[in-house]
């Protein structure tokens, strides 16, 4: 993988993160044009770069991650749905996560519930955020461990299904991603990069952890920086103007989108293209 090429996946990665248009769809459409969604680097940047987006959140919104204990509670309690599910069921989530098929295929289905769901539910005035509803939304982002579903779709949809205002419930969506995704993506890559099993880390075993940074090499580093430092800058200002173009116009351009997407992959699949995640 070049730099070119980082920095292009990485903007992919910045751009659709955040938005309810599934990131892992983008992913794959994106290494397949440049040609490079076989090499094992790409599915390692592709988790890794998602650390720059985690921290574009943390940049946005630092007053928010100083405000009180309670902010952290209420993430704590809409993360545990995801802990406890991911645990459970991570060989089937990665499963489902190498079939291209479900991802476009959830892409549409997606999308047409983007459709309708300014008209389910209409925007409110209530922007606090209980502790049950942040567990209900974090229930919710579940739904995204089926590829192609969107985490930012599935949980901004579990806040306005208890009434919660747009940006208010987008606003949480974004918080909640900080630790479901460290999380999410710190595990990929201990045991894909690194290959270490959490026991190893459990043990503390020193030997094998320093081992494993070996496979790591100085032009691997590079790219990964350089990709983490683009989908940064990018996630910033797609999250500002997710923002604004959601309390203004809602969700059924996001949804027309999604499956237009979806569509173009399950085509590029009936002809053939190798697709990968």
């Amino acid at each position: 993988m070049s730099i070119w090429q980082a920095i292009i996946l990485a903007i992919v990665e910045g751009l659709t993160e955040f938005l309810p248009v599934s990131s892992t769809g983008h992913m794959i459409i994106a290494s397949s044009l440049m040609g490079i969604n076989e090499l094992p680097i790409t599915k390692i940047f592709t988790v890794n770069i998602q650390f720059g987006a985690i921290l574009s959140v943390v940049v946005l919104y630092w007053r928010r991650f100083v405000q009180g204990i309670n902010f952290y509670f209420k993430l704590f309690i809409a993360f545990i749905p995801a802990a406890v599910l991911g645990f459970a069921f991570n060989d089937i989530i990665d499963s489902l996560l190498e079939s291209v098929l479900v991802t476009a295929t959830m892409l549409v289905l997606g999308g047409i519930v983007l459709l309708f769901v300014d008209k389910w539910f209409r925007n409110s005035d209530n922007t606090e955020i209980t502790y049950k509803n942040a567990f209900l939304i974090g229930l919710a982002q579940c739904l995204a461990m089926i590829p192609g579903v969107s985490r930012s779709a599935a949980s901004i949809i579990g806040g306005l299904a208890q009434g919660i205002d747009r940006k208010a419930a987008a606003e949480f969506s974004f918080f909640l991603a900080v630790p479901t995704m460290l999380a999410a993506a710190t595990y990929k890559l201990i045991t894909d990069l690194l290959g270490l099993e959490l026991s190893d880390l459990l043990k503390f075993d020193i030997v094998k952890i320093t081992n494993s940074f070996e496979v790591i090499t100085s032009d691997d580093l590079q790219i990964l920086l350089v990709g983490n430092f683009v989908a940064f800058i990018v996630a910033m200002l797609a999250i500002r103007f997710f923002i604004s173009f959601l309390t203004k116009y809602g969700f059924k351009m996001f949804g027309y989108y999604r499956i237009a997407l979806g569509i173009a992959l399950l085509a590029l699949l009936a002809m053939g293209v190798d697709l990968r995640v």
